[in-house]
């Protein structure tokens, strides 16, 4: 089994002020004259870990990371004004640009492969490859298993009852909507309560096995509070997407080569959209971990994503897909 790179710093950050108010915080680490990679993190709004550079060979690699609109680095934090899907895209050939990078390796879990997926449609002349885990194509259905009852709150009755204790719905809500109005009301206290439950609602659901790491991360107040709320604004929007939208797209980026790493037990994005997704991306190779949950953190879902880093490094190199 494959472990994660050992811990690099950035060689180079930016602040790069897009659209009024926001500035992202961008950075570089690895080799300048590496292969263009960027890491889009999920959420959306649990911003980027330092832990995200260890997913590539420093030496192969030039790693890039950014933290997204109101979250990690970037600025202003929680910040939902002209906080977009549409935008996020904006942003990241935005990045490319500012960088002079002309195509890039697009690497995204979770959200991120949403994001990723999306931005690819857009942009395919720009992307040379793909690597993407716990695929979420932001559909109604997908939405519903997570944060309605019938889903994973019957894989996790106990923490369910935490999240739905938390606060109180009111009619015709349902538990999405019901956040967002407490997460966006006047109660600071319970804006700060509501955020937490969230936030440990997902972060209890992450892994197959406790996690305490992936807890801290987002148990943490900045991450709760950003993720929680731009996650919510995100999802009472369907994600600024039509419903099949990314299936829909597939054909533009057909010929695109990725790697889909998916676990089998993940409880908050399911087995079930990686596996459409890869019916229509003939390019693709799914690997499916077979003792795994949702997080990339989890050993054999970060083995097998440095064993898809390598294998895409190697075939930008001139090589083959090994997966």
């Amino acid at each position: 089994m494959l472990a994660l790179f050992p811990d690099i710093k950035p060689y180079k950050t930016h602040r790069l002020p897009v659209q009024d108010p926001h500035i992202l915080y961008i950075e570089e680490s690895g080799n300048p004259d590496g292969i263009p990679v960027i890491f889009v993190h999920g959420g959306p709004g649990a911003g980027c870990s330092p832990k995200a550079r260890s997913f590539f060979d420093p030496e192969r690699y030039r790693i890039i990371l950014f933290d997204q609109r109101g979250c990690g680095h970037s600025e202003p934090h929680a910040c939902l004004q002209d906080n977009t899907t549409q935008a996020l895209i904006a942003d990241m050939e935005r990045i490319r640009e500012f960088l002079a990078v002309d195509k890039w390796v697009v690497f995204g879990g979770s959200w991120g492969s949403t994001l990723g997926l999306v931005y690819a449609q857009m942009y395919p002349a720009r992307v040379a490859a793909m690597i993407l885990r716990g695929i979420f194509l932001c559909r109604p259905k997908e939405l519903a298993w997570f944060y309605n009852e019938g889903g994973a709150s019957r894989v996790f009755p106990d923490y369910w009852r935490d999240f739905s204790e938390a606060l109180v719905r009111r009619d015709g809500e349902n538990w999405i909507a019901a956040y967002h109005r407490v997460l966006h009301g006047e109660n600071e206290l319970a804006r700060m309560a509501a955020a937490k439950a969230w936030s440990l609602w997902e972060a209890r659901c992450s892994t197959l096995r406790p996690n305490h790491d992936v807890e801290d991360h987002l148990m943490n107040s900045h991450t709760a509070v950003s993720m929680s709320h731009i996650e919510t604004h995100y999802f009472v929007n369907q994600g600024f997407l039509s419903g099949n939208q990314i299936l829909a797209a597939m054909p533009v980026i057909a010929a695109i080569p990725g790697i889909i790493v998916q676990g089998r037990y993940d409880m908050i994005c399911p087995l079930e959209s990686a596996v459409e997704l890869h019916e229509l991306w003939p390019s693709a190779e799914l690997h499916i971990v077979r003792d795994a949950g949702h997080s990339a953190f989890e050993p054999s879902i970060a083995d097998a994503l440095v064993k898809a880093s390598n294998d895409v490094a190697h075939l930008l190199s001139g090589g083959e897909l090994s997966y």
